[in-house]
């Protein structure tokens, strides 16, 4: 690379701008799309910005799929801070979303909101927690990689789904009852008129609230702290008494207590039901997010708002360009901005971790 390109892609250095650098190409990249499927380009814009931020309409449909983006992207922060891999995050948040609606289906009538919802949170985080705690006791104490247990995992809630709606549960339309109306969680649509008719509920400042309370917890607590020196220096933690696979346990517990939360934007703030395929590609969507927004709170909104403005904008042009294309723009995001922060990364010499300085637990 040469030197002018070099300080070129150190200015780009701050997360955002990195972001808005790929979202200028990702914008070039549409246009170029438009004009191969004989749209005009300047129209195909003016669809997608009126299906996305250009409408209240589209604004909620933008923050409903930001909503799981954020919490499977933070899951996937989490685990990768003590070096996992959490790409099971799609089971644990289909069996989590079952699991919800099943418990919130059979909810007395009368039981009052303030004991359904908390109910339905605890319903969730169990359910993700224990499903991704079988790949993090397994990686921990059997040496099994977590990305070869988290797909099989995967294919195994792909199977078992349908066969418990329809073996079990006696749903012929691959759905579940509805939960019970204390379950449900209020849409935005109330509180901001404009956004009437949109999917988008309370849901997603629940998730902001987590993405900040997540990230003050790994940076201020004990555990947390231990999880990044995990992460970097796992040998090196064994010599200081950290217990390593403990702690890999717990941040997959975590991770997968993260991921089951999905199901509070689609089940408790949306759908009021489970159905085959709800929240499906979120697990892996998320990873992207955190791949993108992983260095602060602020960064992993901004990366969510991103993917879930791409997706939306898939369905509003989907008549002008096919849907799939979308697909291509979320990787040439992900490849700028890949490229652009390893291009500002200063060439340092390879050493030798130091020591985190710390007690035994």
């Amino acid at each position: 690379m040469s030197a002018v390109a070099a300080r070129l892609a150190r200015s780009l250095t701050p997360p955002r701008v990195r972001v808005l650098f790929a979202i200028a190409g990702a914008l070039l990249l549409l246009n170029l799309l438009s004009w191969a499927f004989g749209a005009a380009p300047l129209e195909t814009l003016a669809e997608a910005y009126s299906g996305t931020w250009g409408t209240g309409y589209g604004i909620g449909q933008v923050l409903f799929k930001s909503t799981t983006l954020l919490f499977t992207g933070l899951a996937f922060v989490v685990a990768l801070r003590v070096g996992l891999f959490n790409i099971g995050a799609e089971g644990q948040l289909g069996l989590a979303s079952l699991g919800v609606a099943v418990l919130g289906s059979r909810l007395p009538a009368n039981m009052p909101a303030l004991v359904a919802i908390p109910l339905m949170l605890a319903c969730a985080i169990a359910i993700g927690a224990g499903y991704a705690g079988l790949a993090g006791v397994l990686r921990a104490r059997l040496g099994v990689h977590e990305i070869i247990s988290g797909i099989m995992l995967n294919r195994v809630v792909d199977v078992v789904l349908p066969w418990l709606l329809v073996a079990v549960l006696g749903a012929v339309s691959l759905r579940t009852a509805n939960i019970a109306p204390a379950a449900s969680l209020m849409k935005l649509s109330a509180v901001v008129n404009s956004l009437a008719g949109s999917a988008a509920s309370i849901a997603f400042p629940l998730a902001v609230v987590v993405v900040f309370a997540t990230f003050a917890w790994l940076e201020r607590s004990r555990v947390g702290r231990e999880f990044a020196w995990v992460g970097k220096s796992p040998s090196v933690c064994t010599a200081q008494g950290i217990d390593v696979p403990k702690r890999r346990v717990q941040a997959m517990l975590l991770s997968g207590a993260l991921a089951g939360l999905v199901a509070t934007g689609t089940v408790l703030g949306y759908e009021g039901a489970f159905e085959l395929g709800l929240g499906a590609g979120a697990g892996f969507s998320g990873i992207a997010v955190a791949m993108l927004g992983r260095t602060s709170p602020a960064a992993l909104i901004f990366s969510a708002l991103v993917f879930g403005t791409l997706a939306q904008a898939g369905l509003a042009i989907n008549a002008l360009v096919p849907r799939e294309a979308m697909g291509v723009l979320e990787a040439v995001v992900i490849l700028l901005v890949g490229a652009v922060a390893i291009a500002a990364e200063p060439e340092t010499p390879l050493t030798e971790p130091v020591a985190p300085k710390v007690s035994a637990p």
